[in-house]
């Protein structure tokens, strides 16, 4: 008799200890980022952007603050998708998707670490 072979639920501990490395060192990237925005975001404030004179730039400021905020709002994202997913390691969830309940690719979760979906998931989703 053939033995059938047993479909993985989860990652060893291990593995999730890789995970957490990959994960820890880009999130540490991305607060750096966060940081750097919020640095640029005050000392565009600190510009007496309000006693200046109006000039044809005015538009362009305004531009650039816009993208300054959306960026940090989006690398604040970013950083607490990554925190989840420590916290999904810590619970020993890390790697399951969420619509199929099966583990996902350790390269789709290299390529991007917090993520909760598999391929299967996400492209059922288009």
């Amino acid at each position: 008799m053939a033995a059938k072979k047993q479909i993985k639920t989860h990652y060893s501990d291990k593995e999730l200890d890789e995970f957490k490395s990959l994960i820890d060192s880009k999130l540490e990237v991305a607060k750096t980022e966060l940081n750097y925005l919020q640095v640029q975001i005050k000392e565009f404030g600190a510009d007496g952007a309000d006693t200046k004179f109006m000039s044809m730039d005015d538009g362009a400021g305004t531009l650039e603050k816009e993208y300054l905020n959306k960026m940090a709002a989006r690398q604040i994202q970013y950083i607490q998708h990554l925190e989840n997913a420590l916290i999904r390691i810590k619970n020993k969830t890390y790697g399951l998707c969420r619509v199929t309940g099966r583990l996902i690719s350790k390269e789709r979760l290299k390529a991007v670490p917090h993520t909760t979906l598999s391929i299967d998931a996400k492209n059922a989703q288009k």
